[in-house]
This record gives C-alpha cells, structure tokens and sequence, in this order.
C-alpha cells in the first residue's frame, strides 16, 4: 500500500470515530480501473481488458442496532442518513450509488440492518477511472462481510450492476464493478462479458508505464450519445438477423459478415453516411484487438499492444465518433513523444481521459512536454496520474 493511501486510510478511520463516537468494525479499500483496451464492447456482449488501479476510496463501516444508514463523505464534508424502510432517490449523486447497492441488498433473502459509514478517496471524478463502481462494490463488500452474508464476488458485481442501472439510472454494463472486485496486482482482466468467464493476463510493465491524462472536460454528450450508440448497434443485429437467426448481439458478427451486408446495413441505415456500418465495424475490430492484446500480452510484446491502443483510438474517433478535440490532441501529442508506445481515449468519450504506454526512462519528460503542448494549445491544463496495477476490493488489517 502506497503512502498516500496510509494517509487517506488513517484520516478515514480518525474522521469516522470523531463522526459516529465508536471505532470502526471494518476498513477497507476499493479501487478505480483502467481499460487498457476493449471500448463500447460490453454492451454488445464483446469482451474487456480491464485492470483494478492504485487509486482508491477507503470505507470504514460499523453496526448500529436500528435501521437507521448513516453515511459521511468526508472530501464533501456531507452527511446523509436513512432507514432501510424508506429509501428513495434524492439530489446528492453520492447518495443514490449508496443507496442503490442498499436496495438491492433488501432484496436478498440474507438481511441487512443499520449501519454508520464514511468514506474518502483519490480517484479522480469524471476522468473516466470508476469513481462510481468504487463506491458501490466498497460498500457491498463491506456490507456483507459486516453482516456474514457470504456472498461471492461476481454476486456483489451483479448487485452493484443492477444497483447503478436500477436506482442511479445509468444502463452501464458490467465492466467497472467485474474490475473493482475481480483485479488482481500486475494482472489484466479478459472478461467475456456475454458469459461473465474471466482470465487474468500478466501484465508486467518493467521498462513501461501507463499514464492517465485527464482532460477535465466534462462528459457533457456522453449519457445520450452513449445510448444512442446502444440503439444504433441494436439496428445492426436487427438487420442482420434477418439473414442469420443465431446472431444476438455485434459479438457474434465477423469482419467478413460485416462487408458482405454493408450494402443492406446502409439500405437500412436512418442515420445516413455510413452510420450503422461504422459503428459495427468499430465494434466487431475493437473486440478482435481485445483478443490480440491478450496474446500480446503473454508474449510481453508491449509494442504491438501500443499499436492496437492507438488504432482503437481511430477507431473510437473516426467510426464510433465518441472522442472530441481535446481527447485527440492529447492523443497527438503523447504520439509525437518518442517515449510512447501507444496512447487512447478512454471510457465513454466526449471527455474523460486518455491512456498512455510510456517507457519509464522518459516518463518526466513525456508528463512535462504533455502538460506543456497541451496548455499552449488549448489554454487548458492536464492532470496526469502514473498508475500501478493492484489488487481489488479489499480488507485493511484494522491494527
């Protein structure tokens, strides 16, 4: 554990017995992911390369005899309480992701009582590393080691699923929760997210880093063009399950079946210019890059992944049409650096952050001439975060 996170730990803890006037039965840790490579694929049932990061959300949590949830963000400095009788939706964003995985929890047959919480963290908000997933699988994971319920991980990454869709209101797949409670230290995560079957890839960095550049743009478009891709996806498999029955979802459509129906697809196509057609194609390519990665990956063949990052970005640029100006520029300009191997937008777009593979030896100079172009051509400046691999969901020896 790094030294930040020390701090972040013994703040929680100090901040939670100052609040509530008890110590807490359990602490723990939940992180936030990358994506190194596998964009828009899990809602069309495609596959993920996910990996659970150092950058955290501490939990302490404690018992109470009633049914009252006491919660307290301490970087808010808020404070929100309810009865696991009367949960309901309100304004605080934070809340409802509680709330949510509370909700769901009432629907188990195992039962739940009342309990006092706050939290802290690093994870950047809004820079596209699962701030959100955090927050729900932190606290499932506390909630059922603190009330013995014994259900299993991909449980708990399905309750927070359905929490976020169901109460929050974000149709997300599964990604982020399978990542924050399923990640392992200087692993990836292939997840195949039609079956939920798993393999972790060893993904020892050695000579390289991964570093996160958030843009801190706002994802203004990203909830309503990210459903309109879904729908636009969706109109693909329509079509083609005119001609072929067995195809569910752009996961079970190949490269050659793509070119073969274009002309249908565009025929079909309200969107007009091609639209249906690109965003397929991006999907079908994206998923057989997800694949290749891997087998780079077993080969330690850091170049060929950073090739795959940046023909995933054109991709995500040109066809699935989900980046912006600032996400490519930041792109360019991490490409023009002779320390980067490969560079990508990363999550839903119009916003958020790219991702970048960089040998170490440069690493300062790549983080200075990045912060530096970028400011002088936008006006704007950068956050960049160097990130390790870690571990997921887990218990702090309370000592």
């Amino acid at each position: 554990m790094n030294p930040n996170v020390n701090a972040i730990i013994k703040n929680t803890v100090e901040q939670f017995k100052s609040t509530f006037n008890t110590y807490p039965d359990i602490i723990l840790t939940s992180p936030g992911r990358i994506n190194i490579i596998g964009e828009h694929t899990d809602y069309n049932e495609g596959f993920v390369l996910p990996a659970a990061i150092d950058k955290y959300i501490v939990f302490a949590i404690s018992k109470r005899n009633d049914n009252v949830c006491k919660l307290y963000s301490i970087d808010l400095k808020d404070f929100h309480q309810f009865n696991l009788n009367e949960i309901k939706k309100n304004e605080k964003l934070w809340a409802n992701y509680l709330m949510g995985v509370v909700n769901e929890f009432k629907g188990l047959e195992s039962k739940i009582g009342g309990f006092n919480c706050a939290f802290s963290g690093n994870i950047p908000i809004g820079a596209g590393l699962s701030s959100s997933a955090a927050l729900e699988c932190g606290l499932a994971y506390a909630l059922n080691e603190l009330f013995n319920l014994t259900l299993d991980k991909l449980t708990l990454a399905k309750l927070c699923q359905r929490a976020e869709n169901h109460f929050v209101g974000v149709k997300c797949g599964i990604m982020d929760q399978f990542a924050n409670l399923f990640g392992q230290e200087n692993f990836a995560i292939m997840l195949d997210t039609r079956y939920l079957k798993y393999k972790h890839y060893p993904l020892q960095l050695n000579d390289y880093a991964i570093v996160i550049a958030d843009s801190k743009i706002k994802r203004e478009l990203a909830s309503s063009e990210y459903n309109l891709r879904r729908e636009q996806c969706e109109m693909v498999v329509k079509i083609l399950q005119k001609y072929n029955p067995e195809i569910k979802a752009l996961r079970d459509v190949t490269t050659n079946m793509l070119e073969n129906f274009k002309e249908e697809i565009n025929k079909n196509d309200p969107f007009f210019n091609n639209t249906l057609y690109k965003r397929a194609k991006f999907v079908v390519e994206e998923n057989e890059r997800v694949l290749k990665t891997c087998e780079y990956l077993t080969k330690e063949d850091m170049q060929s992944i950073g090739k795959l990052m940046y023909e995933s970005h054109i991709g995500l640029r040109n066809l699935y049409e989900v980046s912006c100006q600032e996400l490519d520029l930041l792109v360019d300009i991490a490409l023009n650096h002779p320390s980067a191997l490969g560079a990508r937008m990363m999550g839903a777009g119009f916003g958020g952050s790219t991702i970048n593979l960089v040998l170490k030896n440069e690493l300062e100079d790549f983080v200075s001439n990045l912060k530096t172009k970028y400011h002088n051509l936008t006006g704007k400046s950068v956050d960049v975060h160097i990130i390790n691999i870690t571990k997921g969901t887990s218990k702090v020896n309370i000592e």
